[in-house]
């Protein structure tokens, strides 16, 4: 899999996820904001961080950069996009993903590890994760409460676009497990054509024992198998 890591100001996990996806045998190279193509590219990760330091909105400035504008047109050709933490919150502001992240409930910062219940398997992002298999992922954010209006949920539910919600280590979906205050506990979810996702959680960060996990490899596992599948 050849993955394109953007890199933004103030990123500060694009050098994690190239770690990542070489680690688990990928391509991988970085991407700068300012450059109008993605290259020859099989997917593309917006990593966590600070974008343009966070100013206005995490994710409002970053939207505007040159480099969306092939995300965007990736997308609409069908390519993978995932965004990750601040990733997460840049899909929201560009439009490619629904809803908002705005301040956590406690308006603090958090930094912990979270259990991920995986609500849809059918998308390229959930297919190698295993049913009833509870994800144990950490997270780093003041800004991940996902936010959308009752119309908007009542739309993502019905079609499927909520890929991961947060959860107890049981699995239960409860107001405890939930570490920012995110509507319906939700963590991460896709668009409507399904080839473009966002989550708070960090995969990159869980994809070696020497981390405290491997978790996030289904992830990754399950956007390679994608492509794999696509090219086929």
């Amino acid at each position: 899999m050849n993955i394109a890591v953007l890199q933004f100001p103030a990123s500060n996990c694009d050098q994690d996820c190239i770690h990542a996806a070489r680690l688990l045998g990928h391509h991988a190279r970085l991407v700068w904001h300012k450059d109008n193509s993605l290259g020859a590219a099989d997917a593309v990760i917006i990593p966590g961080g600070f974008s343009y330091g966070d100013y206005l909105r995490c994710g409002a400035i970053a939207r505007l950069s040159p480099v969306m504008q092939a995300v965007r047109l990736f997308a609409d050709q069908g390519g993978l996009v995932l965004g990750i933490c601040n990733g997460f919150q840049i899909l929201c502001e560009a439009g490619l993903l629904p809803g908002a992240l705005v301040r956590n409930r406690s308006l603090q910062f958090r930094c912990e590890q979270v259990f991920l219940k995986t609500v849809s398997r059918g998308s390229p992002f959930t297919s190698k994760i295993p049913a009833e298999g509870i994800l144990r992922i950490p997270i780093a954010h003041g800004d991940g409460c996902y936010f959308a209006d009752p119309s908007t949920l009542e739309t993502l539910r019905s079609r499927n676009q909520i890929l991961w919600q947060y959860c107890t280590a049981r699995g239960d979906v409860s107001d405890l497990a939930n570490p920012n205050g995110s509507v319906a506990n939700i963590a991460g979810i896709c668009n409507e054509a399904r080839n473009v996702a966002g989550l708070m959680p960090h995969p990159d960060r869980a994809c070696e024992p020497l981390l405290g996990g491997i978790d996030g490899r289904r992830i990754f596992d399950s956007m390679s198998e994608a492509i794999r599948a696509k090219a086929a």
